[in-house]
């Protein structure tokens, strides 16, 4: 049995509160370059400048991206030979989530009940998945949610006859629905299958692949590459205001599901499709 010690644990989070709401990921920026070279509308041309002058900026003075630095979403995958020394693993990811929140000067946007909306004022707690594996490491990806695209987010429960087809509907309209809400150009997570609850999950962690990863399933990566030209024929383009860069990405994340659903969840990041990952 391999033993880490929570203050490991605790301060490799708060560096990545930190990295991931200053750094925009280079495959993120990559794809915004792209679509700068690619954009034919003036005013899409602009805002895809300002976002990348926005980036440089963040990152040469140590500032956010944006002002909603979002609430803290990780996946966890832990070992089970491995095991955390002092506070648990959640009590020390969320320590390091409050030390980040802090010392990088980040905004706490986190209330501590949904209707009565007095402020944690440190950003925790954060929303934590685990997953038990085989090893003795724990592997830790951070994704600060921010809720202009959050609060796109849809799910519905499809019949089994709807099939592929009514999943691209669905996608489609959602992203259309949002305009430009979601601080286009956005990501597209799509979960399909398992539950209601395991669909949405599968489109949240879909937002965590690199835009530069394709799909290992063959079908969904040509789905993927589909619904990217659909979405940006809709015209909404950056910032809403115009332009063929609607999306930088399409992410499709598939679960067994039962005989009598098609359970399909929609989650959208925006342009600053924050992550950052850590295995210890």
């Amino acid at each position: 049995m391999r033993v880490i010690k929570d203050e490991t644990v605790i301060s490799a989070v708060e560096e990545m509160c930190i990295e991931a709401n200053y750094n925009l990921c280079t495959d993120v920026k990559e794809a915004i370059e792209e679509g700068l070279e690619t954009e034919t509308s003036q005013t899409g041309r602009y805002v895809l400048a300002q976002i990348i002058q926005n980036a440089e900026i963040a990152a040469r003075c140590k500032t956010p991206i944006c002002q909603d630095t979002g609430m803290a979403v990780f996946f966890v995958e832990v070992g089970n030979q491995v095991l955390v020394e002092g506070l648990n693993l959640t009590e020390a990811i969320n320590e390091g989530v409050r030390r980040g929140y802090k010392t990088g000067y980040l905004r706490k946007s986190i209330v501590e009940d949904p209707f009565f909306r007095n402020n944690t004022k440190d950003n925790t707690p954060a929303v934590i998945h685990y997953e038990f594996v085989y090893g003795d490491r724990i592997k830790m990806i951070f994704a600060p949610k921010g809720f202009g695209s959050e609060n796109m987010s849809r799910l519905k429960m499809l019949k089994p006859s709807d099939g592929i087809e009514g999943m691209k509907d669905f996608v489609i309209e959602t992203v259309a629905a949002a305009g430009p809400n979601p601080c286009p150009p956005v990501v597209v997570g799509v979960g399909v299958g398992g539950t209601m609850e395991k669909a949405a999950l599968l489109a949240k962690k879909a937002l965590t692949r690199p835009l530069t990863q394709k799909n290992p399933i063959e079908y969904l990566d040509r789905l993927e590459a589909e619904l990217l030209r659909k979405i940006n024929e809709t015209g909404i383009g950056p910032g809403g205001l115009g332009g063929k860069t609607t999306a930088l990405s399409v992410h499709i994340n598939v679960y067994p599901t039962h005989i009598a659903g098609l359970p399909v969840a929609v989650n959208m990041n925006c342009h600053a499709t924050r992550h950052a990952e850590v295995i210890l």
